[in-house]
């Protein structure tokens, strides 16, 4: 028997597709609008949060990052910073694993607990890494450095993860995804 069945399958295709398209369209705009690196973090962990819920296996979310790295160069190749999120996705899947996935899961409080800590340490460590390789130091310099560049992440990441532990927690008390899991 297949460690993915053909819905996890899926549920990874999508969610790596949606994240690497809306990241290389919308973020850049936003980032060339405010000079913040949050859309990324908010789009990204959103996605991770509820691929995570959906699936509950150890892998997939880094399939997810690793499959929307690839869309992301297919669209915008000079956009190399999405290598700390590739990171950050390997760093979420294990966090979550950690957490344990029927724990984090049964109530809502547990899933918007594990939901922001693992958004918020993934996407700091996407910014240390962005900022430590791609940035160049003119532009860390007005956010404090390599430190401030990864707390900024974390700060998008905070976002993303309220937003997927909401949703995750108005899907399952909708009833909305009925067997989602299983």
């Amino acid at each position: 028997m297949p460690y993915f069945k053909s819905r996890d399958v899926a549920a990874i295709a999508i969610g790596a597709a949606l994240w690497g398209v809306l990241n290389s369209v919308f973020s850049p705009m936003v980032f060339n609008l405010t000079g913040l690196p949050i859309l990324c973090d908010l789009i990204g962990f959103t996605i991770l949060t509820v691929t995570a819920w959906w699936i509950r296996k150890l892998g997939a979310l880094t399939a997810v990052g690793l499959i929307a790295t690839t869309v992301n160069f297919a669209i915008n190749p000079a956009a190399i910073i999405f290598l700390g999120f590739t990171a950050a996705s390997i760093v979420f899947d294990a966090t979550s694993k950690l957490a344990g996935y029927e724990k984090t899961f049964a109530k809502p409080k547990s899933t918007m607990a594990v939901a922001v800590a693992a958004s918020v340490v993934s996407a700091a460590v996407a910014g240390f890494i962005i900022g430590s390789f791609f940035m160049p130091a003119a532009a860390l310099i007005s956010w404090g450095g390599v430190m401030g560049w990864a707390g900024l992440h974390a700060a998008g990441g905070l976002i993303g993860g309220i937003l997927g532990g909401a949703l995750v927690n108005m899907l399952v008390s909708r009833k909305a995804v009925a067997n989602a899991i299983n």
